[in-house]
């Protein structure tokens, strides 16, 4: 019987291109801020759509990163996952001669893949009457695990290459993946993260049928606001993350600079319902639970947890009913904080961005805060640090992320300080 031994994998490069900063330092920046990313939706009229708002990525030219032709082959998923991941391929130094590029993988989620790509080619075959006459890069565009592909041939990455669905918890799916698939040996590094692009008429009409979207028009700026008692639902965001995670050794022999190190991750269902989350949080919980004992980690051992908290009623509930139950009395002791409150909610790509900003958080031993918080609403205690107002310094060996998606999918990450 073969005896498998288990390898460090740690994170070295960061890519970001979010609603509140086009690259990891002015996201990082603004999330110590506190800065807001919502306003009206610039990309079509709004006039007869329940919401008129969103988390919009601000002053975004694909051009600078690449020529138009190339532009008008791809999604703006695909843009975008191109750019994060440009970011941390290059923080990392795996475009460098003399690394293995048939052990370096690309794991990339997009929980929608291209929606605008299939909105305006569907447009257009109705307006068309019904004559298909589709565009050759239809397809191309609109398969979500095109942009793992993209990347791959960009920089040669012959390792593992594929795309993770699983709704809102795509990108930490994706993250769980690589660290398998690392640890396992079965690859050197791998490009980990996720984009996604819904700021479109459908994607903003769909979530608004479904009654998920905040519909506060007249104050978009504060409309994230998780666990306030006036919540109403989330914020679309759009952009991506993306992750190097590598192997320890095979990091510290070519020199790498090591972020963080990511020690634990695992997958659950709630088997509860369509789009809500189970009511007492028990997928969440397990998936808690099953993070912390892949980490071989106790609930006291975490420092800090970065929220799923879309600001939906009974989402934001459920999920402090999970960590309560995961972390008990240590409950009152750790941080909590929803990034979202910043950011939006980018979908598939949440997981990624909310990742960086656990790894950031042991890095400079500072929790982001929880922005737009009031009063807070029924069912949320009040005995819990929920990080309110503005970030707090405090020592963060081992933070953990939340996320979890539509048709019951959780997945947890658990990152822990690099300390050689």
């Amino acid at each position: 019987m073969r005896t498998v031994t288990l390898k460090r994998v740690v994170v070295t490069g960061l890519g970001a291109l979010t609603p509140i900063g086009n690259d990891v330092n002015t996201f990082w920046n603004s999330l110590k801020s506190g800065t807001g990313g919502a306003g009206p939706i610039t990309r079509f009229d709004t006039t007869e759509f329940k919401t008129k708002f969103a988390c919009e990525l601000k002053g975004f030219d694909i051009e600078k990163f690449m020529e138009k032709k190339e532009a008008r082959k791809m999604d703006m998923f695909t843009q975008y996952a191109m750019v994060a991941a440009q970011e941390a391929v290059e923080d990392a130094g795996l475009h460098l001669d003399g690394v293995d590029k048939t052990q370096v993988g690309v794991i990339w989620a997009s929980g929608n893949g291209g929606m605008q790509t299939f909105e305006d080619q569907i447009v257009e075959f109705t307006q068309g009457n019904f004559v298909p006459k589709f565009n050759p890069f239809f397809i191309p565009k609109l398969i979500s695990d095109i942009a793992a592909g993209q990347i791959s041939m960009k920089y040669g990455f012959m390792g593992v290459n594929y795309c993770t669905v699983s709704a809102c918890a795509s990108s930490s799916s994706a993250l769980v993946d690589a660290f398998n698939y690392i640890r396992l040996g079965k690859a050197n590094a791998i490009v980990a993260g996720g984009s996604e692009a819904p700021v479109t008429r459908a994607g903003i009409a769909g979530f608004n049928a479904l009654k998920a979207l905040s519909t506060r028009n007249d104050d978009p700026t504060s409309a994230s606001r998780p666990f306030d008692a006036d919540r109403d639902g989330f914020v679309m965001g759009e952009g991506a993350g993306a992750i190097i995670l590598e192997e320890y050794e095979h990091a510290i022999k070519r020199g790498a600079t090591i972020y963080a190190e990511m020690v634990g991750g695992a997958m659950t269902a709630d088997a509860y319902h369509l789009t809500a989350t189970h009511p007492e949080g028990l997928g969440a919980r397990l998936g808690m639970e099953r993070a912390l004992e892949d980490a071989e980690l106790k609930p006291e051992d975490v420092d800090y947890i970065n929220a799923h908290a879309t600001s939906t009623p009974l989402g934001d509930v459920s999920e402090l009913k999970g960590i309560t139950g995961v972390f008990g009395d240590h409950v009152t002791k750790l941080n909590i904080s929803a990034t979202k409150s910043m950011t939006g909610h980018l979908l598939g790509a949440a997981g990624a961005i909310e990742a960086i900003a656990c790894i950031k958080a042991t890095q400079f031993d500072l929790i982001p805060p929880t922005i737009n918080t009031g009063a807070l609403g029924e069912g949320i205690p009040t005995n819990l640090n929920l990080t309110l107002g503005k970030a707090q310094e405090r020592t963060v060996n081992v933070a953990m992320s939340n996320t979890f998606g539509f048709g019951g999918h959780n997945a947890i990450v658990v990152f822990k300080k690099y300390k050689g």
